[in-house]
C-alpha cells in the first residue's frame, strides 16, 4: 500500500519557472491531479548568540536565511488537513506548512473556510552559510502556537502580494524568529484543475491598496459626472427660459415715450 501510494503521488519544484530568482512554485499530485499548489518568497530572520570581544559577553547577531530554489519537497493532501514541507542545504533547514479545513456556522448558513494551522521551521546554527560563530551551535525549531493566518473560503486560493510577517517561538531560549512572506499564492483544497488556482482570495493589505489606487480615479469620474451633469441642466433651463426685452441704454431711443 505504501509503495502504491508513492507511486501516485508526485511532487515538483517549479521555482525555476518563476521570472523572480526569489519567488519558489510548488506543486503536490496525488493520481495524477494536482492537490495542492503554493507560490510565494519567504525568508527568515534568526537570532543567535555570538561572543563578544572580551569572550564573555554574549551579543545577538541575526541571520537572514531565504528559502533556497533548490529545496527538496515532501507534500501530503487530504480532505481536511494538508501539509507542506520543504528542506535545503542539506537538511540543515526545514520548513513544515499545515493547512486544515473547517465548516462552521454563519448568519447565512453554514460555510467552509481554510487556513494556515502551523508552521515549524528547524534550523542548525552549526550550518556556516548563515551563521558565523555561534555559541553552543545546534539544530533548534521554531513553531507556531494555535496560528490562524492566511484564512480563506474554501473552493478559493489565497493571494497576497504584499509582505506578511509571522513570528515563530524558537527552542534556543525563546528566542522570536521571523517568517516574512510575499508574493503569495497558495491553495492546498479543492483544486478545480491540474495545475490551475481556483477564484483569488485577496488579503486585507492588497485589497486595501487597490483600493487607494483606484479611489483617485472613481472619485475623478464621479467629479467629472457631476460637471457634465451641471453643464447639462444649464443648457437645458438657459433654452426653456424665455428671452427678456433688453432696455436700451442710449436715452433718444426713449423719445417715443414723451
Amino acid at each position: 500500500a505504501a509503495a502504491r501510494l508513492a507511486a501516485e503521488q508526485e511532487v515538483e519544484n517549479l521555482s525555476g519557472l518563476s521570472p523572480n530568482p526569489e519567488k519558489d512554485i510548488f506543486v503536490v499530485r496525488e493520481n495524477r491531479t494536482t492537490c495542492l499548489m503554493a507560490e510565494f518568497a519567504a525568508k527568515f530572520i534568526v537570532p543567535y548568540d555570538v561572543w563578544a570581544s572580551n569572550y564573555v559577553d554574549l551579543i545577538t547577531e541575526q541571520a537572514d536565511i531565504p528559502l533556497s530554489r533548490g529545496a527538496e519537497m515532501k507534500g501530503k493532501c487530504g480532505t481536511n488537513e494538508s501539509e507542506l514541507e520543504l528542506s535545503w542545504l542539506d537538511q540543515a533547514y526545514t520548513l513544515k506548512l499545515s493547512f486544515v479545513k473547517e465548516g462552521h456556522n454563519t448568519s447565512r448558513g453554514p460555510e467552509a473556510s481554510w487556513r494556515l494551522s502551523r508552521i515549524q521551521f528547524t534550523y542548525d546554527t552549526s550550518e556556516r552559510t548563515y551563521f558565523k560563530d555561534a555559541v553552543s551551535p545546534g539544530k533548534h525549531t521554531a513553531s507556531s502556537h494555535r496560528l490562524s493566518a492566511l484564512v480563506t473560503p474554501a473552493g478559493h486560493s489565497y493571494e497576497c502580494q504584499a509582505q506578511q510577517t509571522i513570528s515563530l517561538v524558537s527552542s534556543d531560549h525563546q528566542k522570536s524568529v521571523q517568517l516574512l512572506l510575499s508574493e503569495v499564492r497558495l491553495q492546498p483544497f479543492d483544486i478545480p484543475a491540474d495545475f490551475v488556482f481556483s477564484e483569488e482570495h485577496k488579503c486585507p493589505v492588497d485589497q486595501r491598496e487597490q483600493l487607494e489606487e483606484t479611489l483617485p480615479l472613481i472619485l475623478g469620474l464621479i467629479l467629472g459626472l457631476v460637471i457634465v451633469i451641471t453643464l447639462g441642466i444649464y443648457h437645458i433651463h438657459h433654452k426653456l427660459t424665455p428671452s427678456q426685452v433688453q432696455i436700451p441704454r442710449d436715452r433718444s431711443q426713449y423719445k417715443h415715450m414723451g
